[in-house]
């Protein structure tokens, strides 16, 4: 005959064992972190507790990218932290962009039996957050410090590869950023991209200098 094992009832004689007695208090505080989350202000760099569908997730947001009230920049991380051995499908997803809305407040760990990686799951494929892309600008700055924005060249889908063509068009100008185009000093950096100016972004090679023109004034 096959027997079958209970935990014991809470309403067991006796004291709780030591392991009911610590899953109780984990239930505890899962349950004050949903009822009084801790706040979560725009611009703070704390990590931030976002719901994925009917589950719960750590994300790190992005300081300094936002497009307004309602959308920011994060990237999902592994309840242990991004550096964990088991972060490697959330560190694949990059940058996202996340609608405040779904933001519960500052992440607390009291949280982390919500998440996929507690229910031993995989993230899915889509987390209902797109892709917060990068892009590169190359500006021409007057020694007043006012310039215009003469190429946007992007989407990038990773930071680092944004990072790496702007510092080849650096190398590029070398020694001659403050002669290309006259009464300017120009510079590549990478930043942001910014989907309100897709109609002013390339893919192509850039044009020649000699054929620059300002395209919007910053």
């Amino acid at each position: 005959m096959k027997r079958r094992f209970f935990r014991r009832c809470g309403h067991a004689p006796g004291a709780l064992s030591l392991e009911d007695q610590a899953a109780v208090d984990q239930f505890r505080a899962l349950l004050a972190a949903l009822r009084d989350p801790n706040p979560w202000t725009p611009a703070q760099t704390q990590d931030l507790a976002v719901r994925v569908g009917p589950f719960v997730e750590r994300a790190h947001p992005r300081p300094g990218d936002d497009h307004g009230p309602d959308i920011i920049a994060v990237a999902l991380q592994h309840p242990g932290g991004s550096y964990t051995p088991y972060g490697e499908r959330y560190r694949k997803l990059g940058w996202l962009r996340c609608e405040t809305t779904t933001i519960l407040g500052a992440w607390n760990p009291a949280y982390a039996p919500l998440t996929h990686a507690e229910a031993g799951l995989d993230l899915p494929d889509d987390v209902g957050m797109t892709p917060a892309h990068y892009g590169v600008h190359v500006e021409g700055r007057r020694s007043d410090g006012t310039g215009y924005t003469l190429l946007r060249i992007g989407p990038y889908f990773q930071t680092w590869l944004a990072s790496r063509d702007a510092d080849r068009l650096n190398t590029e100008l070398e020694g001659k950023a403050a002669t290309v185009v006259p009464g300017y000093t120009v510079t590549a950096k990478a930043t942001p991209f910014d989907v309100t100016t897709r109609a002013t972004t390339t893919r192509t090679r850039p044009t020649p200098a000699s054929s620059w023109r300002p395209s919007s004034r910053t």
